[in-house]
């Protein structure tokens, strides 16, 4: 442990690493505006997507307003409401499928692979307007080229930490880079272009609730609330690969996350179910009306994120004025980066913390909305990730219908503490995942 601040030296970037509850209070909030804006260098990993989204833009004006759009647009409370039905029918195609997939008591589910599934579906729906049978774009193939995007974001980029000609030289001549533009980007490009071309077509049948891509194209079309930032179909794509890469990873992590420690302590499990199934008695699933009346399913979820935030280091800030933390000078331009695993695990907090025990958000006003700096994984400040009522909105509904839907065994042979809780590490993903397969035994549950 080298302390709550840490300094290196990234080749010429200078970067501190926060990892106490204080440390985070003063640089998130404290000094939010002196250390809200993106490393420069950040922004050169996107390549051929060469415009801004919400995710890579500097602190300004341009981010400002995109933020604005997606704030009171794209993931209000009303808007995320208005998605209700899809998320629904596609939780109840999930437990249909497990149901098909496993007809006796001793059949084993990928529940990695059908959680991804369901996720990614009702991203394209939400996001697209569209299923995955009704694109062009096959929707494995897409996850495959979405997943490259992850890999590149997150993997090593010589042009962050070496003077830009050296650094963009080194990144040439390893091929990466050009293997990305020329193909990755070329058909992530492509398919949201057929997309946006889709949406424009005169006589295209209106749907009861708009898209996200509809919603963006309105703003286009009508260019209001944008002060002088100007909305493009560029920027329209580079915000939909960020909704993507956030949207599916994120939520099927953690829900595989809360079931595998679900699945080590059984007795959690049945106090769960038990909740569950004396709130819903004889309606046969879980809406997301009825969410609200589980209080033990929310400290799943919390806990869960917790001990496996979806993100273990946060993406890096940059400093644009001199400030200090807990007594350390901090000068501009400084990449600042916040280490979410270990604070969410500081024994200061949170007793035994490398337990799963969901109960120790009982009477506890700790949330994860940015006030509680022992507990951050969505972030906070101005940072703060937008979409914290879709996110969780989704996964307590998905996961409240798994655990009342069935009920879960190990296969054969196999005890609790042979599950495999290892984690993603190096350059695979944004997202700290389970490294193997969640694979368990669903046994219908009958009212």
């Amino acid at each position: 442990m080298f302390g709550p601040v840490m300094l290196l030296h990234l080749g010429r970037i200078p970067t501190l690493i926060i990892s106490s509850a204080e440390a985070a209070k003063q640089v998130m909030k404290d000094n939010d505006i002196k250390c809200c804006s993106r490393p420069s260098s950040f922004g050169s990993r996107k390549l051929t997507f060469n415009y801004l989204d919400m995710c890579f833009a500097p602190y300004g004006e341009y981010w400002r307003e995109i933020r604005k759009i997606c704030v009171l647009e794209l993931f209000s409370v009303k808007r995320v409401q208005s998605y209700q039905e899809i998320r629904e029918e596609e939780v109840a195609k999930m437990i249909a499928s497990i149901s098909k997939e496993s007809p006796s008591s001793s059949s084993c589910v990928d529940l990695t692979e059908k959680l991804y599934a369901a996720m990614g579906s009702m991203a394209f729906r939400v996001i697209l307007g569209t299923s995955f049978e009704g694109s062009t774009f096959e929707h494995h193939r897409f996850h495959h080229v979405l997943h490259e995007t992850e890999i590149m974001l997150a993997g090593f980029s010589a042009a962050d930490y070496f003077p830009s000609k050296i650094g963009y030289f080194i990144d040439r001549i390893s091929g990466k880079h050009k293997q990305f533009e020329e193909r990755v980007s070329r058909e992530l490009h492509g398919f949201f272009q057929r997309v946006i071309d889709d949406h424009l077509k005169p006589g295209r049948t209106q749907q009861e609730h708009d898209d996200i891509v509809g919603v963006l194209l309105k703003i286009v079309k009508e260019q209001t609330g944008l002060g002088s930032a100007h909305l493009g179909h560029d920027n329209i794509k580079a915000l939909l690969v960020n909704f993507f890469l956030g949207g599916i990873d994120t939520g099927a992590s953690t829900v595989i996350w809360a079931m595998a420690e679900l699945a080590k302590k059984p007795r959690l499990m049945k106090k769960a179910q038990d909740e569950m199934r004396s709130c819903v008695r004889n309606i046969g699933k879980v809406s997301e009306s009825t969410t609200e009346q589980l209080p033990y399913l929310k400290m799943i979820v919390k806990e869960t994120l917790r001990l496996h935030p979806p993100t273990a280091l946060m993406a890096p800030r940059e400093s644009i004025a001199p400030f200090k933390v807990l007594g350390y000078d901090v000068e501009p331009k400084t990449q600042v980066i916040i280490n979410d695993w270990v604070i969410s695990r500081d024994p200061e907090f949170w007793k035994d913390p490398e337990e799963f025990i969901p109960e120790r958000f009982d009477d506890s006003s700790v949330d994860f909305k940015g006030q509680h700096f022992q507990f951050l994984p969505f972030g906070a400040g101005r940072r703060i990730c937008p979409g914290i009522y879709m996110a969780t909105t989704t996964v307590e509904l998905v996961l409240a219908n798994l655990l009342y839907c069935f009920d879960w065994k190990l296969p054969e042979g196999m005890k609790e503490d042979d599950i495999n809780m290892e984690e993603t590490t190096g350059e695979l993903a944004l997202t700290v995942s389970k490294k193997t397969a969640l694979n368990l035994v669903p046994v219908r549950f009958s009212t």
